[in-house]
């Protein structure tokens, strides 16, 4: 005999909220739930690391709502000490998994969603997706038993879902493993055809990019949102530990330092006529390290190591020009980050 408040939620529509990267696993795992009749919508999370342009894109493509929110602030605090410890570079992927899950997992109770999903796939990454990870995610995101992974469902312990007969397990999968042939197989089954291939998405794996975070939170202590969106571009140089600089490399780069520049707050060099690279001071100098930023910056131009060049030196207090000496690469090689 059924239980009469679990018939009264079986015969309502069930709602489930799934976090979605905008990959092919993200939209199996949603349209195996939609084929049983539950209405979905999916979550996206961004921060300085990783953004849900994919998942905006197949939110569109498949009419699934999104749900996005800026974890910046919580996600920091996390990074600085996450509890199982960082991958290969900067990238606290149990933690990060974890505290998505908490976010999700709050709007979850706030919006009346019935549980959560996402498209991991047990083995497919071999320290964040195994099971013993998985757990330690479910454990420690405060929902344990509310997290369904479709995909790999049948090699999991049931979910308060399945328990309640929200989801037929027997329609759910028991994926395993790095292949995608069954995934390949599912998207031609469920026509879809757009989607982005296997990718880190996350900037926290790249080895370059974790070094320039390593040292804005280890050696500077003291940033900015902006600063974080700076480690993206160009090439970085620290002078002290309070004055970083961060040089374009072309003109994509100097395109996206302007548009991170704040006149009232930074300091911009380049050279006063020839063409070159955009140098940006975040946050000031002093006068000393401004005359050391321009000769670096002069270095970068066409101005032969030791000549002089003339560079435009724009802040706050107005624009000015310095005359100073070109350094050549080999001269501040080891003030690169």
């Amino acid at each position: 005999m059924i239980d009469s408040k679990i018939g009264h939620e079986l015969s309502r529509k069930i709602k489930a909220l799934g976090l979605s990267s905008g990959g092919l696993d993200s939209i199996l795992s949603a349209l195996v739930l939609k084929k049983q009749g539950i209405d979905v919508t999916w979550i996206s999370f961004t921060t300085p690391f990783f953004g849900c342009d994919a998942a905006l894109k197949a939110s569109e493509l498949l009419g699934i709502p999104l749900i996005v929110e800026d974890i910046t602030g919580v996600y920091l605090k996390m990074l600085a000490h996450p509890p199982a410890g960082y991958g290969k570079n900067m990238n606290p992927c149990m933690d990060c998994h974890a505290l998505m899950f908490l976010r999700a997992g709050l709007v979850m109770k706030k919006q009346g969603f019935d549980f959560l999903f996402s498209g991991e796939v047990v083995g497919q990454r071999p320290k964040s997706q195994n099971k013993n990870s998985m757990r330690y995610v479910e454990k420690k995101s405060g929902f344990d038993g509310y997290i369904l992974r479709p995909l790999s469902a049948k090699l999991l312990p049931e979910t308060i879902a399945e328990k309640k007969g929200f989801v037929d397990r027997e329609k759910l999968l028991s994926i395993s493993g790095r292949s995608r042939k069954i995934q390949i197989h599912m998207a031609k089954q469920f026509k879809v055809k757009d989607y982005p291939t296997p990718a880190g998405g996350c900037l926290l794996t790249d080895r370059e990019f974790s070094e320039r975070l390593k040292d804005l939170m280890v050696v500077q202590k003291n940033f900015q949102e902006k600063d974080l969106f700076l480690l993206k571009y160009g090439r970085h140089l620290r002078l002290d530990e309070n004055t970083k600089i961060v040089v374009g490399r072309s003109k994509s780069d100097n395109d996206s330092i302007m548009k991170l520049y704040i006149k009232q707050h930074d300091i911009l060099i380049r050279h006063s006529s020839m063409p070159g690279p955009d140098l940006l001071i975040p946050s000031g100098a002093c006068d000393t390290l401004v005359q050391k930023a321009a000769s670096i910056c002069a270095g970068y131009t066409k101005t032969k190591p030791g000549d002089f060049a003339e560079m435009k030196v724009r802040s706050k207090n107005g624009d000015r020009i310095l005359r100073v000496p070109a350094l050549s690469p080999a001269q501040f090689q080891h003030l690169m980050i």
